[in-house]
């Protein structure tokens, strides 16, 4: 495989097998067609058949379905099917985001949250205003605006005579991704995108708060309704009712339009388990800017003026506190292992930045699509139109993931990337992710890593496998326009028939049977079982 060489801030592939490996997809597939090998070991191995019997599934009937497999260290293509057509990825979208994070951020970056003061000191009173400045870090913690509000007041402030401004001016203004549902709004996994928000936990959802609700003592009380972290940015509106022990426990839990009012309804039995929900904020600059306000109140600083969002911190101002996220390599964890899909988006602002002091997403995918360019990847024939893979207009094929999963191979950073990736049941959540109950008591299983991805009528698995003969191959499946609830058996199958096979014979492996139930989102849309707090995957 060719190294990328770096001229003048670009990167351009030297003379070698990467650069002809698209040329040789196509030249094959005009000459085999669609489901046919490009190896030359292909008819002896039975691969190609192997993998077209899964594909033939009766759940695939109607559907599309690109699927690439290469060798890892050869680059030469061992099965290809529809490999040019282009497809949505859902979150496989997010390795190519990653990938670019780790090359134009590095893997040591690290998000910068600070506080600074503009005006005058008159021994313990500032004043002045005071600026919470933010770069998008999303993994601040309600506990960490607290350290933060206690440096102010170790620094000796105790009263602020003016206001608290909310610096979110790194990134622009736009909250929402291109063409993303508007019945996600109140979804955690569709926040809103600031440069400054909490995470309620340490899975990291910037922009969100939990909402717990538990039954009252008797029927006909109303639930116990908490809200994690403990704040008054959002209002609680409990409509719901506990009804006698045995009946229904039928909660809904949304935000408003529009709001950050958060309507509890239905009912939950005495004794019952009631519901955790998590739920994005409306405006997560504000919800930030309150948290850090609270915290100052606590350690004694008051700010006797307003909060005002979105104000620019002027170059004379001092600094009085400051906070470092965990570098990128380590963000890649949570980000990768659970398709953190805010991790994404925030990366693909803070790329735009980096590249051109653009925090916007047209920047940020810009500097993403310069990057794939400069490892091989026809950017000219595959459309990002997010860092995360939600949006629906999103469309890659697995060609081009295979590409992408060869060319980071030489990268310096791959190592680290590599180990963000989930691997198939392992139970730790933080290692196996989203395939944490995948492909187990299989060939696959403790073996394949990949990125899973999945939307309503698309789903897709790409990544990488040892096979049997201790090969490691590269593989990308993205399925399509399907109509039953999950193909995830037959991505299943394909990477477990990978991994049994050697390069001499192929072992198919058979879909598992369709499950009886699939768990859904409350509108009815397939989700990465990540995103299905809080049941685990």
């Amino acid at each position: 495989m060719s190294r990328p060489v770096r001229c003048s801030g670009r990167l351009f592939n030297a003379p070698g097998k990467l650069w002809i490996w698209p040329l040789a997809v196509a030249l094959v597939a005009a000459v085999l067609g669609p489901g046919s090998s490009a190896g030359a070991d292909s008819d002896r191995t039975g691969l190609p058949e192997a993998i077209d019997t899964v594909l033939g599934d009766t759940r695939m009937e109607g559907g599309t379905a690109s699927v690439v497999v290469a060798d890892a260290t050869s680059g030469d293509l061992l099965y290809q099917h529809q490999p040019t057509t282009r497809l949505m990825p859902a979150s496989n979208t997010k390795l190519a985001t990653s990938a670019a994070a780790m090359e134009i951020l590095g893997p040591e970056y690290r998000f910068t949250t600070d506080v600074l003061a503009a005006g005058r000191r008159q021994g313990s009173v500032l004043r002045g205003d005071l600026y919470l400045r933010g770069t998008g870090d999303p993994t601040l913690l309600a506990g960490d605006y607290d350290k933060l509000a206690a440096q102010v007041a170790a620094s000796g402030v105790t009263r602020v005579d003016g206001r608290l401004l909310a610096d979110d001016t790194r990134f622009d203004s736009v909250r929402l991704g291109r063409s993303w549902a508007a019945d996600d709004e109140s979804a955690y996994y569709s926040a809103q995108i600031s440069a400054l928000g909490v995470a309620p936990d340490t899975d990291y959802d910037t922009g969100t708060v939990i909402v717990t609700v538990a039954p009252g003592a008797e029927a006909g009380d109303e639930p116990v309704v908490t809200v994690t972290p403990d704040t008054d940015y959002v209002d609680l509106d409990v409509r719901a009712t506990t009804v006698a022990a045995g009946g229904a426990n039928d909660l809904t839990v949304e935000r408003e339009h529009g709001t950050n009012d958060i309507v509890v309804s239905g009912t939950t039995p005495v004794g019952g388990s009631g519901i955790k929900e998590w739920v994005a904020v409306w405006e997560p600059t504000g919800y930030a800017a309150a948290v850090f306000r609270d915290a100052l109140a606590a350690h004694g600083v008051k700010v006797t003026g307003p909060t005002r969002l979105g104000r620019q911190t002027p170059g004379t101002a001092t600094e009085l506190a400051a906070h470092d996220s965990m570098a990128l390599k380590d963000l890649l964890i949570p980000f990768m292992k659970l398709s953190n899909n805010m991790h994404a988006e925030i990366l693909t602002k803070a790329m735009g930045y980096e590249v051109s002091k653009d925090g916007s997403w047209s920047a940020g995918l810009a500097a993403i699509g310069g990057y794939l360019k400069g490892v091989g990847v026809d950017v000219a024939k595959l459309r990002q139109v997010d860092g995360s893979g939600l949006s629906r207009m999103d469309n890659f094929t697995a060609g081009q993931l295979v590409e992408l999963l060869l060319a980071v191979r030489a990268e310096p950073w791959y190592a680290d990337w590599y180990r963000s990736l989930p691997v198939a049941c392992d139970p730790d959540r933080f290692v196996g992710g989203t395939l944490r109950t995948r492909m187990c008591g299989t060939a696959a299983a403790l073996n394949a890593r990949a990125k899973t991805g999945s939307l309503t009528g698309a789903s897709a698995l790409s990544g990488y496998v040892t096979d049997a003969g201790g090969r490691e191959l590269v593989y990308s499946i993205v399925l399509n326009n399907y109509l039953v609830s999950s193909v995830k058996p037959l991505e299943d199958a394909i990477v477990t028939t990978l991994a049994k096979s050697t390069a001499e014979a192929a072992a198919l492996v058979e879909p598992k049977a369709q499950p009886r139930t699939q768990p859904k989102a409350a509108n009815g849309t397939d989700l990465e079982c990540a995103w299905r707090k809080p049941a685990l995957c």
